[in-house]
C-alpha cells in the first residue's frame, strides 16, 4: 500500500484545512488487513469488495488501483463523500466502482466487505444487520476505525449478528475487527424493527429515525427552541426550505404552520433524508414535502427561497470545526431571496450573529437561553 498516493486525496466539496486530511491510518490498516486476506485466497479479488462508510474514497480506490479488486460496491451516507470519492477517482484516473443505496443489493452474495465503523452504534446494528442478512453465509467483514472513536459497544453489536468477532492489534492508533459466521434469521428480524418511532403528543407529531440520523427519535434541544418561536417566522414565505433537516421534525411543523407554501427538506446524509420520508409519512403529510439529498444546498437556484430554517452542524465528520456552519451559512445566504430569512438555532457560546451578518445580512436575537440562541438574519 505504500504505492498509493493517500496524501493526494481531496476532502472537496466538504470542508478543508490543513489539518483535515482525506485518509487516515484506520483506513490503511484497514487495506493493510485487506491486502493479507486476499494474498490468501486471491478468488475475493474477483468475487468483488463491499465498501460502507468509506469517508473520501480511500479505500474504494486503493483496493481497487493496488489490492486489485475486481469491482467495489460502495455505500457513503454524506452525499459530499460521494462527491469526493467521485472527485480523486477522476484525479486518479480509477474506475470500476459503483455508488449504492443501503439496500440488500449493496451487500447481497458479497464475500468480504469493509467498513469504517460509525460512531452511532444504532447505525453500526443497521449496517451489520444487512450483511448478515443478505451476504454470502461465508463473507468476511473488517470493520476499522480509530481507537478514539472505538468502544466495546461496538463489539457487542456486531456479536448479535455473526458468530465471531476477533480484534486486530492496534496499530497507530487505529484498530480492526475480523467479523464472520452470520446469523441471517436474527439479521432478518432486526432489518424489519427500522425506523424507529416516537410519539411526542406536546408537538402532536411521530417522529421516525433510522440508525445514524441526528438526535434519532428525540426531540434535541435546539430544535425544540426553534419550534417554540416558529410561528414568528413571515407568513407571506412561499418557499421554504428545511436545511439539514435531520428526521424531518421542523420540516413537518412548517408544513402545517404555512399550508399554502412548498416546502423542501434537504440533507446531505442518505439516513436522514430517509428518516425525514418517514416521519413526514408518518404525520400524514407525505407528497407534501419536497426531501432532497444535497451537499449543502448545491440543487437550489439562487435567490429562490423566502425562508429557511437552520440547525447547522459544527463538525465535518467526527472532527469538531467552526467553518463547517460557516460554508453552510454562505449557501443559505446565496439561496435566498433579497428580503428572505434564515432561521438559525446553534449552541449560544459560539457567538454566530456577527458571522450571519456578514454572509447573509441584518441578524437580530428572536430568543436566548443558556445553552441555545436563535437568530434570524434577512438577506439584503
Amino acid at each position: 500500500m505504500s504505492t498509493f498516493p493517500f496524501e493526494s486525496l481531496r476532502r472537496w466539496p466538504d470542508l478543508e484545512s490543513p489539518e483535515l486530511l482525506a485518509s487516515d491510518a484506520a483506513d490503511r490498516l484497514l487495506l493493510s488487513e485487506l491486502e493479507h486476506e486476499v494474498k490468501a485466497d486471491p478468488t475475493l479479488l474477483q468475487a468483488g469488495l463491499v465498501v460502507i462508510g468509506d469517508n473520501y474514497g480511500a479505500i474504494t480506490l486503493a483496493a481497487l488501483k493496488e489490492l486489485g479488486f475486481s469491482s467495489v460496491r460502495v455505500h457513503q451516507d454524506a452525499r459530499s463523500g460521494e462527491l469526493a470519492l467521485e472527485n480523486n477517482a477522476k484525479e486518479l484516473s480509477i474506475t470500476g466502482f459503483t455508488h449504492h443505496a443501503f439496500d440488500a443489493e449493496l451487500v447481497r452474495d458479497a464475500r468480504i466487505v469493509a467498513m469504517r465503523l460509525p460512531r452511532s452504534l444504532d447505525q453500526l446494528d443497521q449496517w451489520a444487520a444487512l450483511v448478515a442478512a443478505y451476504a454470502a453465509p461465508n463473507v468476511q467483514v473488517f470493520a476499522g476505525g480509530r481507537l478514539k472513536h472505538m468502544t466495546l459497544g461496538m463489539n457487542d453489536v456486531l456479536k448479535k449478528y455473526f458468530g465471531m468477532v476477533v480484534a486486530s492489534l492496534a496499530v497507530q492508533k487505529s484498530r480492526v475487527l475480523r467479523v464472520k459466521e452470520p446469523n441471517s434469521e436474527v439479521a432478518l428480524e432486526s432489518l424489519s424493527g427500522w425506523p424507529k418511532s416516537k410519539r411526542y403528543d406536546v408537538i402532536d407529531t411521530t417522529v421516525c429515525a433510522y440508525g445514524g440520523v441526528f438526535a434519532g427519535i428525540n426531540l434535541d434541544i435546539g430544535t425544540r427552541e426553534l419550534l417554540a418561536v416558529l410561528d414568528q417566522t413571515s407568513a407571506d414565505a412561499k418557499k421554504i426550505i428545511d436545511f439539514g433537516c435531520g428526521s424531518g421534525l421542523l420540516a413537518v411543523a412548517i408544513a402545517r404552520l404555512r399550508p399554502n407554501a412548498t416546502v423542501v427538506a434537504t440533507d446531505q446524509s442518505s439516513v436522514a433524508v430517509a428518516s425525514a420520508t418517514a416521519t413526514l409519512e408518518a404525520n400524514g403529510l407525505g407528497g407534501r414535502v419536497d426531501v432532497v439529498r444535497d451537499d449543502g444546498l448545491s440543487s437550489q437556484a439562487d435567490a429562490s427561497a423566502d425562508l429557511i430554517l437552520f440547525n447547522p452542524p459544527f463538525h465535518s465528520g467526527a472532527a469538531v470545526h467552526s467553518d463547517t456552519s460557516v460554508r453552510l451559512f454562505a449557501e443559505a445566504g446565496r439561496v435566498l431571496k433579497p428580503g428572505g430569512e434564515l432561521w438559525v438555532v446553534a449552541n449560544s457560546h459560539l457567538g454566530y450573529k456577527p458571522v450571519l451578518k456578514d454572509l447573509v445580512g441584518e441578524t437580530r436575537e428572536v430568543k436566548r437561553t443558556p445553552k441555545f440562541t436563535v437568530t434570524c438574519s434577512t438577506k439584503g
